[in-house]
């Protein structure tokens, strides 16, 4: 079973092939009509991770599934979708429209940060309900995204990068959440990022020879030269939980993640997470989500 989907997949599943004009660039970008890619004519990307982001504008009741969660819109909002998490969505409606950009990391190199945003963190909220008048406004940020790539003008993508983080911060800016966060100290703020940094350079785990480093507060704290009360002071504040809660989150996270998308076995999922013994991993998952890992294996995503 495939772990993540590439761009050469999503072009080949949408498109039937990689336009000739964007094969060259560095990085990749791309912005569509989603009007064009919903329907009963249209093949749905299969839940994964993919190895690009995707920023849509999305009108019309649908539901979003990402990571081990269901989320529904009834009007319109924004998702924002990373490679770290899967995620697929279902169109409840057939009156569906709004638009999407697909990128690369490495269209923003050295043009910012994108995991700095609290959008594309682990434990964020990446599906932002936006308002009509909002919506209105960002649909035409993404008309001038189509504009732009369609010019010859020499710095175009300077522009687009532009128009990502409008967008990005029209969202941020409807958050009330991230108001609160960013009025903690800049050393508070640090210390979080810097642990939620280390936390997710262990995923996502894609072969059965790959191995979490960090699964206890005092090893992360440690590894980040802190006394591990002070880390968790500083998460507390910031998250309102503790350094374990958002360690074995992270790692229930990856354990549904795998049950559901590889067909490895419970033992090597819990050998890549850290757990020893067998049973001390069922007993952690169960704790976590009062259902066992082969129970949950082979129940729905509802």
């Amino acid at each position: 079973m495939k772990l993540q989907e590439t761009l050469e997949d999503f072009y080949t599943v949408k498109i039937k092939g990689m336009p000739e004009n964007l094969k060259k660039e560095i990085g990749h970008f791309n912005v569509f009509k989603l009007d064009d890619y919903v329907g009963s004519t249209c093949n749905p990307l299969p839940y994964t991770r993919k190895d690009f982001y995707k920023i849509s504008l999305i009108v019309g009741k649908n539901k979003v599934h990402y990571a081990d969660k269901v989320v529904t819109i009834d009007d319109q909002a924004l998702f924002f979708a990373n490679p770290q998490i899967p995620y697929s969505w279902e169109h409840i409606d057939e009156n569906q429209t709004g638009f999407f950009c697909i990128f690369t990391d490495a269209f923003f190199s050295q043009f910012g940060n994108l995991k700095e945003y609290p959008l594309f963190q682990p434990g964020g909220n990446p599906v932002v309900p936006v308002s009509k008048e909002l919506a209105e406004d960002l649909k035409k940020v993404y008309l001038k995204m189509f504009d732009e790539i369609n010019s010859d003008y020499a710095f175009k993508y300077d522009v687009i990068r532009n128009l990502v983080f409008e967008i990005i911060h029209h969202a941020l800016k409807t958050q009330t959440v991230t108001a609160s966060l960013y009025s903690k100290s800049n050393a508070t703020i640090r210390i979080s990022s810097l642990f939620l940094e280390l936390l997710e350079r262990q995923f996502p785990i894609e072969s059965l020879s790959q191995q979490i480093n960090f699964r206890s507060p005092s090893e992360f704290a440690n590894q980040l030269n802190v006394h591990v009360n002070h880390l968790n002071k500083a998460l507390k504040e910031t998250t309102g939980k503790t350094t374990s809660q958002i360690i074995s989150e992270r790692i229930v996270q990856e354990a549904m993640i795998l049950l559901k998308q590889t067909n490895w076995n419970i033992n090597e999922i819990a050998w890549c997470l850290g757990f020893e013994e067998l049973s001390h991993f069922i007993n952690f998952f169960k704790k976590n989500t009062q259902v066992s890992p082969k129970n949950y294996r082979v129940t729905e995503i509802v």
